[in-house]
């Protein structure tokens, strides 16, 4: 008889059965990812480990301990700091990416922003990237040249590809696995520079306290988690929206109300729109009300804006103040 893995042990706690198998505690699910980023487990287990987690829905114990070894991998650029995390993982396929113009202005205001995110895993859709490279504009690939970016533009953009090979290739086993993993959850949650404040949009509300749940077991003291535009950070302003939060290290729940009335269209995925708009040469109040309303919760719960109608009205004056001639 061979001797036993020491990652079987994982493997047997999710998948013992229905009434023997359980959740993995943060510090299981941080020691487990820990053998995953270093190589030390074996594709099957590897695959049955992902899939045991997703079918089952992970925990805030369980993403945070994932959550807390990927960080561990990654060293920050020293003396940097960062205002805001901005998780980009789930590319656009209805509507253009008008998340990235509210980084840009919040960039623009002195709001520092690091967006993180991953690519090409669905197809049909556009990704940051992509709608960077449509307003002249490169991803960083390094977090030395992201440490650049930030000091000179207030913003940065990297791919996990950069960021994390090893998490990247884990990403990538969706077309072998059939289902997405949960490193699609848990690589929003990674605020990889440190952050002092971390957003990110999710498709599916259940996933909504996990994200809260892990964010305080972190020890992340300002978050805020919400069903954005196709899974991306990116409000919906024909819908009310509940936004999970931590602020000051306290778990809260707050309602926005919708902002535009009616139904939105699927619309021709054209990112040269992203310049006109930005310019003012083309105008769309439901693109505005999407920019201003996502730029809002940035302000509310990384501390700027004491209420969601406060926010709101100086997520409007900020977009509306643009430098309309300069985006960076």
């Amino acid at each position: 008889m061979t001797q036993e893995h020491p990652f079987a042990q994982y493997v047997r706690a999710l998948g013992k059965g229905p009434n023997l198998s359980r959740p993995l505690s943060h510090g299981e699910a941080r020691d487990a990812m820990a053998m995953v980023l270093r190589g030390a487990v074996e594709p099957v287990q590897l695959g049955a480990f992902l899939c045991l987690l997703r079918v089952k829905t992970e925990t805030p114990e369980e993403a945070s301990g994932l959550a807390a070894a990927i960080r561990a991998t990654i060293t920050p650029p020293p003396g940097l700091k960062v205002d805001v995390d901005w998780a980009s993982y789930a590319g656009k396929s209805r509507r253009l990416p008008y998340y990235l113009l509210a980084a840009l202005a919040l960039a623009r205001s002195g709001i520092s922003v690091f967006m993180h995110g991953a690519e090409g895993h669905t197809a049909g859709r556009v990704y940051t990237s992509e709608a960077l490279a449509a307003l002249g504009l490169t991803p960083a690939t390094s977090l030395d040249q992201a440490a650049t970016q930030l000091r000179d533009r207030r913003f940065a953009y990297m791919t996990l590809d950069h960021l994390s090979p090893p998490l990247a290739a884990i990403m990538a086993l969706k077309p072998l696995l059939g289902l997405r993993s949960p490193i699609h959850t848990v690589a929003r949650m990674v605020n990889p520079l440190g952050a002092a404040f971390s957003i990110n949009g999710v498709t599916h509300p259940p996933y909504l306290p996990v994200h809260q749940g892990a964010a305080v077991l972190l020890g992340d003291r300002y978050s805020a988690a919400f069903k954005g535009d196709g899974g991306e950070v990116e409000r919906r302003p024909e819908k009310s929206c509940e936004v999970w939060a931590v602020m000051d290290g306290k778990p809260m729940r707050e309602d926005w109300p919708a902002l535009v009335e009616g139904v939105r269209e699927r619309e021709e995925m054209d990112l040269s729109r992203l310049k006109a708009l930005w310019s003012g040469t083309e105008t769309d109040p439901a693109a505005d009300a999407t920019i201003a309303g996502t730029i809002a919760m940035v302000l509310r719960y990384s501390g700027r804006a004491a209420s969601v109608a406060e926010a709101e009205s100086k997520g409007r004056a900020l977009w509306d103040g643009r430098d309309r001639a300069r985006l960076v």
